[in-house]
């Protein structure tokens, strides 16, 4: 099985998307490889980049899978940005978030059994 990955999102302009994405992850990016492209080290072997691409912009479908994701979610609010959807699964909740080109980065994860039946009332 793998040991790392890089999951990656191209978007049209690079200066515009990488505040929205600090927004989202609450943190500057780890590394620059070059000019139009930021990553970010989600945890250990886990990565999230964006990069310069006009023509294959937009079309990203990404989930960060967390521990928590009513209160990632919350904190991600707090700092501006709102999902666009929440979409439950039994005890899972997606929270959906578009960045400025269409990409969807959700926040997503299993809720505590209690939040898992209050949402669903």
């Amino acid at each position: 099985m793998a040991d790392a990955m890089f999951a990656g999102v191209a978007v049209r302009d690079y200066a515009r998307s990488v505040p929205w994405y600090e927004l989202l992850l609450g943190a500057e990016a780890s590394f620059h490889p070059h000019d139009t492209e930021a990553v970010w080290q989600l945890a250990e072997g886990q990565y999230l980049y964006i990069v310069e691409d006009h023509d294959r912009a937009g079309g990203a479908l990404c989930m960060i899978w967390v521990d928590d994701p009513v209160t990632a979610a919350a904190r991600i609010a707090g700092r501006g940005l709102e999902p666009v959807g929440l979409e439950r699964y039994d005890a899972v909740r997606k929270y959906v978030f578009h960045d400025v080109d269409g990409n969807e980065i959700s926040i997503g994860g299993e809720v505590a059994p209690d939040q898992a039946v209050a949402a669903q009332g």
